[in-house]
């Protein structure tokens, strides 16, 4: 699908939902998906590699998903902390339906799906999943990704995973100079073509 496609609002292309079979979390789940959201036809590899390399996100707290498409990072991290709130945040409004549909199947009342700019501005997260839309171009991505980082807490993580041929090095060390000082960005792991990259909000000590 060209990545326009699903970057939009309303995608042109005809919501007919139909049947998903994914496994999630060691589990088959039986899920629905539509035309028009990334990945409609089940787990990219990038997103696969990101749930199986990243620690459990934080028990509680508000955790974030950029990019939800139908659902899998913001599912899992709802499966992993049921006592945290998962924002699954995406600017196609068919995505946010269908993960607000599959989250009602797998009974996640914790997971809340919205528009970016319906996110409450006040709200930091401990934890940050993240399969950010590279193919949006490297002015786009950066705005979204510094829309959303800075809001980590004090000692909160953020994970992203990106194809190493996409640039996956080069945005780490664009990471590391814009959040500055206050950040901890590396290379985590490599695996099948994709980097797993860190960010993690240093807690501040008392000032002397």
């Amino acid at each position: 699908m060209e990545p326009a496609h699903y970057f939009n609002a309303q995608p042109a292309v005809p919501d007919v939902r139909r049947p998903l079979a994914v496994v999630l979390e060691g589990a088959e789940r039986s899920l629905e998906t539509s035309g028009g959201i990334f990945s409609p036809d089940g787990l990219d590899k990038g997103t696969a590699v990101l749930l199986a390399e990243v620690p459990d996100p934080s028990p509680e707290g508000n955790l974030l998903d950029i990019g939800c498409g139908w659902g899998p990072i913001a599912l899992t991290m709802g499966l992993r902390s049921p006592g945290a709130t998962v924002h699954a945040v995406d600017v196609n409004e068919r995505s946010l339906s269908i993960t607000r549909a599959n989250a009602r199947r797998l009974g996640l009342a914790n997971v809340r799906a919205s528009l970016p700019q319906d996110v409450p501005a006040d709200v930091r997260f401990s934890t940050i999943w993240s399969n950010p839309p590279i193919r949006v171009g490297k002015e786009a991505l950066h705005e979204l990704l510094l829309q959303w980082l800075p809001r980590l807490e004090e000692g909160g993580e953020a994970w992203l995973v990106v194809q190493k041929n996409l640039g996956a090095d080069s945005l780490q060390q664009w990471l590391a100079q814009a959040l500055g000082e206050a950040y901890d960005v590396g290379r985590e792991a490599t695996s099948k073509g994709f980097r797993i990259l860190r960010v993690a909000r240093r807690i501040e000590g008392p000032e002397k």
